[in-house]
């Protein structure tokens, strides 16, 4: 006969457990979303929160209701759809961080987004891309010091390899492998890459932009050994510790897209990335090699660079228009 299976109390057991870390495992939970995703989300909360005080209501645990009236406000308020959208997203975060079912996916709250999206339109406004011709004029309109220095790096290696802001501001000097055909730049993390895998993009020498030569001219110049790569640079030249921000390389481009006779409302720091896919498409150049710089996932993002790109090359009208 085989032994009764016995159970053990769990007064029992106590003594051997160590105590639970319900807060290690927030912080876990509150990682898994990007830095600037949190703080977009926490913003998020607290306008839904004031406008809940102000009409006296509870925002969490909110009811669905409460929910999509705060929508239609939002909406009211002349914000786009996306950033309705967004809030709804920072709403039922919060309701789960905090074990609370979520009211945004009551019937009434799909509803209410379906019709804003409806009635405000979801078309992203794109900032124009700085193809390869605007590059070489905004570089050639850097000066001469620290400034121009890391500018230019900033601007060639930003469009050569097709980097999103926020990785350019993190990239370290221990990122950089430099070789005889050009260098290895290691991302580390990225908005495709949130678990932090990393991968590498290659940045050939080149013969027109050349962003090796104008990033070791930079990294040389302004004495830099280890940490950060784009550093602010005082009045003065003085070369500092710490690094830029992803709105300082929007302002950067802007800056020189202004001095290079160019509408500076029209540029942004995705005016790097988005103006390489441009240019390779122009150049013929195959959507895989396009991806495999830019660290596009999906490839109908892609494409919409290189429809914008081909517009107007073998057009279905051409033989008669």
């Amino acid at each position: 006969m085989s032994e009764a299976i016995q159970i053990i109390p769990p007064t029992d057991i106590q003594g051997d457990i160590a105590p639970i870390d319900t807060g290690r495992a927030r912080a876990y939970a509150e990682a898994s979303k990007a830095t600037n995703t949190t703080r977009a989300y926490a913003s998020d909360f607290r306008d839904f929160a004031e406008w809940c005080a102000r009409n006296e209501v509870s925002p969490l645990p909110a009811n669905f209701g409460t929910v999509a009236a705060f929508l239609a406000y939002s909406a009211d308020r002349g914000l786009k759809a996306s950033t309705v959208s967004r809030k709804a997203s920072a709403i039922r975060f919060a309701h789960r961080a905090k074990g609370f079912p979520s009211p945004t996916e009551s019937a009434e709250v799909e509803v209410t987004l379906r019709g804003i999206r409806r009635h405000l339109g979801t078309a992203a406004k794109q900032k124009a891309p700085a193809i390869a011709t605007n590059i070489a004029v905004m570089l050639s309109r850097a000066p001469n010091n620290a400034h121009g220095k890391r500018d230019r790096a900033l601007i060639a290696l930003g469009f050569a390899g097709a980097f999103r802001r926020s990785e350019l501001v993190a990239l370290n000097v221990a990122d950089l492998t430099f070789t005889d055909e050009g260098v290895d730049v290691m991302v580390r993390r990225s908005k495709t890459d949130q678990e932090g895998e990393g991968f590498v993009k290659s940045i050939p020498a080149g013969n027109a932009i050349k962003p090796v030569l104008l990033l070791r001219e930079w990294i040389e110049s302004a004495g830099i050994e280890s940490g950060h790569v784009f550093r602010r640079v005082r009045r003065g030249g003085a070369v500092g510790a710490e690094s830029l921000t992803p709105q300082s390389v929007a302002l950067i481009v802007k800056r020189y897209a202004e001095v290079s006779g160019l509408d500076p409302a029209a540029f942004a720091g995705h005016s790097l990335r988005a103006g390489f896919v441009t240019s390779a498409a122009e150049a013929g150049a195959d959507i895989n090699r396009i991806m495999d710089q830019s660290g596009h996932r999906d490839p109908r993002t892609v494409r919409t660079y290189i429809r914008r790109a081909n517009r107007y090359r073998d057009h279905a009208g051409s033989a008669f228009l």
